[in-house]
């Protein structure tokens, strides 16, 4: 054989893997190709390889690993310690390895802007009295004291009526003394679904006012829910791009530490949308962002405004749409179709009508968007339910199985699902609608969800979990409403108890109905596997395997077998975004 010809065919796997190698698109290369020993010698020199004391990957083909090699930001091999021997490309002591390694976790339901204020405003989560409120807002002032202008109001979160007294605050509530009087206030109930206002700001509405919108309610003075909101928020200086850009990198750092890689923001507006396409070329951009569209006035139709975006990178995704059904049980919002067990003569509020919620969807779903539908009582969700059928059956004529056409094309989604009436989870298998829940939220509800709705409605519609698992939930924490752990989340749904006390309502470790919790492998899924599969992204997140981004977070011991109370307490030692480390605990 000519010298050319054998240089040719000695050195053609090397080119062609350089070619591929660059352009991401290494796992076509045939496995003979792998083998070959000049092309292992290559591959390293574009690859770096990480090895653990296991990987656990989620992957179908391949569960569990101990090394994998990332190239262009996204896993080229997964293997186990039985290759290290024939690699020729590195040396790795199985002995000296340390950690325990995931997939990158995923927050199915949060607000990444709404997070980074309240790590710039006055948390007031956990607050159990109005005196305790108040102390935490003189103190906040005082370390803020430029804030409380008109052009700069104080803001917080987290409050609850239900600890001053089963009253609703009012606004003369926030005139604290001289040290904080007239200042400009506006604080958001835990659930964020009332707001509660100061004298300063209920001077800049107009008098008499304006007749209240449908789907809103003034409960006392000061204290604005649902749609009765837009009445102060049209008021309220919002903050500029420096802020809202404050905002987000904050939040992406605290939800790294958590080992959050991914997360699945429920309503973003157009403004900020082009926000957050600008930041997502930036290096602390660090978390996988899939955006809901929110119009600027909610329950809209906006679609000139907005466009749909999925980033080389993998960073920022834009192909969903956020409609609103109704409020929140804990403010008696949540629209129910039998009366409230404890407030007979209120079932509550939709925030938008059958026919509108209806149309709305079928106009986003002919334009290509996903439509997921805010639903927490059980005729909100009966409604979304509605909404979803029609659509599916206009999208879909010529398929009789509209399961799916609902799995292949649309993937519609409740967001909460948190009281169906057993009818309408029948309807939800039948058509394969995906239910988008948040486990810390039926912990957190589960001191007061029986009063609202009877011991009977809250055995059959509340909470579900397990008996919804066939249509692989997408678990979040609705952050900031509730913390963005997914520990905790893993614990809530795993032992149906509180992460904060480790308790149930009755102050036991039975658990609140704990024939609804989760196994830890299908909750582990439900921030992982299922939240790529609710965007369009499965076999990309999630898992860690060939093609799919690297993204995976290292924890000391593996999760499996861990003490369930363990998981309240869990900490994350490494978390890697595009085979890049983003997180590092301190000490490591």
């Amino acid at each position: 054989m000519p010298m050319q010809t054998f240089l040719f065919w000695v050195t053609l796997p090397i080119l062609l893997g350089v070619v591929l190698y660059q352009n991401g698109l290494e796992t076509f290369l045939p496995a003979s190709i792998h083998e070959y020993a000049g092309f292992k010698i290559f591959r390293s020199l574009f690859e770096e390889t990480h090895c653990y004391a296991s990987v656990k990957t989620l992957s179908t083909s391949s569960p569990e690993a101990e090394c994998f090699s990332v190239s262009n930001g996204r896993f080229s091999r997964v293997f186990k310690d039985d290759l290290i021997k024939q690699d020729l490309s590195f040396d790795a002591v199985k002995e000296a390895r340390v950690g325990y390694v995931y997939p990158g976790l995923w927050d199915g339901h949060g607000h990444l802007v709404q997070y980074g204020e309240l790590l710039n405003s006055v948390d007031l989560f956990g607050s159990k009295s109005m005196a305790e409120v108040q102390g935490r807002l003189v103190q906040y002032k005082v370390a803020h004291p430029e804030e409380g202008t008109s052009q700069h109001w104080i803001r917080g979160v987290g409050w609850d009526q239900a600890y001053f007294g089963g009253a609703w605050p009012i606004a003369s509530d926030l005139e604290i003394g001289e040290a904080f009087k007239d200042q400009y206030v506006m604080l958001d109930r835990v659930d964020v679904h009332c707001i509660w206002v100061s004298d300063k700001v209920l001077e800049l509405l107009p008098l008499p006012l304006p007749e209240l919108p449908a789907g809103g309610e003034i409960v006392a003075n000061g204290v604005f829910c649902d749609n009765a909101m837009e009445m102060v928020l049209e008021h309220y200086p919002k903050p500029g791009k420096e802020r809202k850009s404050k905002f987000l990198k904050d939040a992406m750092v605290e939800l790294n530490k958590l080992g959050i890689v991914g997360m699945h923001d429920a309503g973003v507006i157009p403004g900020d949308l082009k926000l957050y396409e600008e930041l997502s070329n930036d290096a602390d951009w660090t978390v996988r962002v899939n955006a809901m569209i929110e119009c600027d006035t909610r329950n809209t139709f906006c679609p000139s405004d907005v466009k749909k975006i999925s980033t080389a990178d993998g960073k920022f995704h834009v192909r969903s749409v956020k409609l609103f059904g109704d409020g929140a049980l804990g403010s008696w919002g949540s629209a129910m179709l039998d009366p409230y067990s404890d407030k007979e003569t209120s079932t509550g509020s939709l925030l938008v009508n059958a026919t509108v919620l209806s149309s709305l969807t079928q106009n986003w779903a002919a334009e290509g968007y996903q439509v997921n539908i805010h639903a927490i009582g059980d005729l909100a969700n009966r409604l979304a339910i509605d909404a979803f059928e029609i659509t599916l059956k206009l999208q879909c004529p010529d398929i009789t199985n509209l399961k799916q056409c609902q799995q292949e094309k649309f993937r519609f989604r409740i967001e909460h699902a948190q009281i169906i009436h057993p009818d309408d989870q029948r309807r939800m298998f039948e058509l394969g609608i995906i239910p988008s829940i948040q486990p810390t939220h039926a912990t957190s509800d589960m001191g007061y969800a029986e009063s609202r709705l009877g011991k009977q409605r809250t055995a059959d519609e509340a909470y579900r979990m397990r008996s919804i698992l066939p249509l692989c939930p997408i678990l979040g924490s609705d952050f900031p409403v509730e913390p963005a752990s997914v520990f905790e989340g893993i614990y809530a749904a795993t032992t149906r108890r509180s992460p904060r006390t480790g308790l149930d309502p009755r102050g036991g470790k039975t658990g609140w109905y704990p024939e609804e919790s989760l196994t830890f492998e299908d909750a582990l899924k439900g921030f992982t596997v299922n939240p790529a599969f609710g965007a369009f992204l499965d076999g990309r997140a999630g898992v860690i395997q060939e093609g799919a981004w690297a993204d995976w977070v290292v924890l000391d011991q593996p999760l499996e077998g861990l003490d369930l109370e363990d998981f309240r307490h869990v900490t994350v030692r490494e978390t890697w975004l595009s085979g890049k480390l983003v997180y590092q605990r301190p000490g490591h």
